[in-house]
């Protein structure tokens, strides 16, 4: 069997919002790629297990940069379900960097991430599996120049990842289209003749799912569907140490890329991450519980809080983030679920905040004026 390289991609991700996993690390891909030419690999994929795994975690004597903080044990687990005959399923809390590890395992397996199906109330089966060019289905007939694949049918055409982002706001109906697909690994397209009616799934393919557990109005997924799957709970980040560091890395490499100057400095990224983590338990450092929020206050919006604050702090600060920024930011973020959220982060303030020493926490607890 001919393996297919790993996709190039242009080096220049610059003009691009947000670059797919496999643009914006392509040298560390091709790196490890090339370190694995002699070693075992599972069938169609672009590199061996133990450098899906270094890619996702990092080397820093190989060079490449840790993307992801989680167990290892959890990541192995995540990395062998793959090859697997079953799928991948990933749920969590919001926020807990689900859909980034999807795509970081796609992008190190299949060398393309951008095989996604987003999941919604308004889903269809066509957006999952295929559709058709209707001008030359009227014109030509059913046949493959007619036939326009989805997500589903290029993975399985191609041995490469799907991605099914947010699976359990689909309808259950819905869901189940992947029923067959998990099972027997073959697509039907009844309208076509010959060899092309059955598409069998080539080497490499495998579906990766994710749901949020915090979701209101979720669809439960069937037990079939589930016996089809390997279930991983991504927890949030345990160590505040490393979600510090994670905060402040993702936060300055989002503030590069716009342009911005600006940068979080220590003693604030302290009072934004120390804010995040004891307002997402409950409970502050020393044990004492707190009223939990509706919002979930995940690692993610930390990073986007520290964002704002950042661009704030550029366009109409002066360029230095201040306490001031965080506590306006963290107060927005705090606003997205229910009223009654702020109330409980001015009882933080007021009954936190005010009892911790620092020149920095000091000035944070005079920026609850801002939640106002």
């Amino acid at each position: 069997m001919i393996e297919k390289p790993i996709q190039k991609m242009a080096t220049n991700t610059q003009s691009e919002q947000r670059p797919a996993a496999e643009t914006l690390h392509a040298e560390e891909l091709e790196k490890l790629a090339q370190a694995d030419a002699k070693k075992a690999k599972p069938p169609g994929w672009r590199m061996s297990p133990q450098s899906v795994l270094r890619f996702i975690m990092g080397d820093e004597k190989a060079g490449i940069a840790a993307k992801f903080v989680g167990r290892r044990a959890m990541l192995e687990r995540c990395v062998v379900a793959l090859a697997t005959n079953r799928g991948l399923m990933m749920i969590g809390e919001p926020g807990t960097a689900k859909s980034w590890l999807s795509e970081l395992l796609a992008a190190a397996i299949s060398g393309d991430s951008t095989l996604t199906i987003q999941g919604s109330a308004g889903t269809t089966e066509d957006a999952i599996k295929y559709s058709w060019n209707y001008a030359l289905l009227l014109a030509e007939g059913p046949g493959e120049r007619s036939l326009v694949p989805a997500p589903l049918h290029r993975g399985m055409r191609e041995g490469r990842i799907v991605r099914f982002e947010e699976i359990t706001r689909c309808p259950v109906e819905i869901q189940d289209t992947l029923l067959s697909i998990l099972s027997d690994r073959v697509m039907l397209v009844p309208e076509l003749k010959g060899e092309g009616r059955a598409l069998y799934a080539a080497q490499g393919f495998n579906v990766i799912a994710t749901a949020n557990t915090r979701d209101r109005g979720v669809n439960e997924m069937s037990a079939a569907l589930k016996r089809r799957f390997n279930f991983e709970t991504v927890p949030p980040i345990e160590r505040a140490d490393e979600e510090l560091d994670l905060v402040r890395r993702e936060t300055a490499r989002l503030l590069a890329r716009a342009g911005v100057e600006a940068t979080l400095p220590p003693d604030v990224a302290e009072l934004l991450v120390t804010t995040f983590r004891e307002l997402r338990s409950a409970k502050t450092g020393d044990g004492k519980a707190l009223e939990p929020l509706t919002t979930a206050m995940s690692t993610a919006e930390a990073v986007s809080t520290g964002f704002a604050a950042g661009l704030h702090a550029c366009y109409f600060g002066g360029g230095q983030v201040t306490p001031d920024h965080v506590a306006l930011h963290v107060a927005a973020t705090a606003l997205k679920d229910a009223a009654d959220d702020l109330k409980k982060v001015r009882h933080y303030f007021n009954h936190v905040v005010k009892g911790r020493k620092g020149r920095h926490w000091e000035a944070y607890f005079e920026a609850r004026k801002l939640l106002d």
